[in-house]
């Protein structure tokens, strides 16, 4: 047991806070039951992004692919374009994948230990703890940013939250407390408190059902909790974009490759041009055999923050004619079409402006 614990009353604060959990979660769809599958889908989409954002995502995706079947066997365009908007397409893409291993292997139903979850594509530690503990009711540790966040207040621990070595030590110290107490109900209330009450920033601690266990409500240092290093920020990448419009009134779309940033998605062509005359998207467009617009004009700037990255995006428009050979990766498409091609969150925005608001 981490030395942390041992003044620590793990069952009185283990009941304080499940009671507190029943009386006062909230009402969540992937709540509604126990359905593994449900779980895990919700699991992977609250990954870097906010509950109230991934609820209508959720209910639509499960709308679409009710059971693991039904999402294994569906065309991969069809679930990139349900994930639209959410980002991170990876996650839609590897769970896609472990759900085909699910139906090939375990008949569909979603293995109920955490060795066997960890084994399909895209599952880590805390997702496989999640699944686990919140749908079997087995006594494993989930733990995320949010419980870090909890547990490094609770017991004054001031290791760097971005470290592999600070997460495993409170997986332990959340695996010895999950033991005494119903292991799904206890994680979600973890879960429910760093949403809730303990808070990155003005944590509620005078409400905390919990704050008579809390070593840094005690000694006023909650604000300092938890310690993660600093990162770098994001490089920023000047770009520009062309929706070119052939003769027919069609746009120009393109492929992006199989693997990488947004792998697989739909996008308007463009490149890294820094240039104020665009030299390096017209030889973007020469490379694959398009000729130079006949008229091109600079009509809106998209910006797009990715973790690492920003794009600064300016976007332009031109009419072409038809060029008879397109490139694998290119393809016309009329404008009412656009829709129904995943397109990734900055060309959303262009299709919004430029295509949408002249109709």
């Amino acid at each position: 047991m981490d030395k942390q614990l041992n003044e620590f009353n793990i069952e009185a604060f283990c009941n304080e806070l499940t009671d507190w959990y029943r009386k006062n979660k909230r009402d969540l769809p992937w709540r509604e039951d126990q359905d593994p599958y449900k779980i895990w889908v919700s699991e992977i989409m609250l990954q870097q992004t906010r509950v109230d954002t991934v609820i209508p995502y959720f209910n639509r995706f499960i709308s679409l692919f009710p059971t693991p079947k039904a999402l294994a066997e569906a065309e991969e365009e069809t679930v990139l374009k349900a994930w639209e908007g959410l980002g991170y397409y990876s996650r839609a893409r590897n769970l896609q994948q472990a759900v085909k291993e699910v139906t090939e292997d375990y008949g569909g139903v979603v293995p109920d230990t955490k060795k066997e979850i960890l084994k399909l594509k895209g599952v880590g530690p805390y997702t496989a703890g999640a699944i686990t503990s919140i749908a079997y009711n087995k006594p494993e540790a989930a733990v995320d940013g949010n419980v870090m966040r909890v547990m490094s207040r609770l017991l004054t621990i001031y290791d760097d939250i971005g470290k592999v070595t600070t997460r495993k030590r409170f997986e332990d110290i959340v695996e010895s407390l999950v033991i005494h107490t119903n292991p799904s109900d206890f994680n979600q209330a973890l879960m429910e408190l760093g949403a809730l009450i303990c808070t990155p920033r003005s944590p509620s601690c005078l409400i905390c059902p919990v704050q008579e266990h809390c070593s840094a409500r005690a000694e006023g240092v909650q604000d300092l909790l938890p310690v993660k290093a600093k990162k770098k920020p994001p490089k920023a990448k000047a770009m520009k974009a062309v929706v070119l419009e052939n003769e027919k009134g069609q746009v120009l779309i393109e492929k992006r490759p199989d693997t990488g940033l947004l792998a697989k998605l739909w996008q308007f062509p463009n490149c890294e041009d820094d240039s104020r005359t665009g030299e390096e998207l017209r030889r973007y467009l020469y490379e694959r055999g398009l000729q130079e617009p006949q008229t091109i004009e600079n009509v809106q700037h998209v910006r797009h923050v990715f973790s690492h990255i920003v794009w600064e995006i300016d976007v332009f428009t031109g009419k072409i004619e038809e060029d008879a050979a397109l490139c694998g990766t290119l393809k016309w498409v009329n404008k009412e079409e656009v829709d129904t091609y995943p397109f990734p969150v900055s060309h959303q925005k262009i299709i919004d402006y430029v295509i949408k608001e002249e109709k």
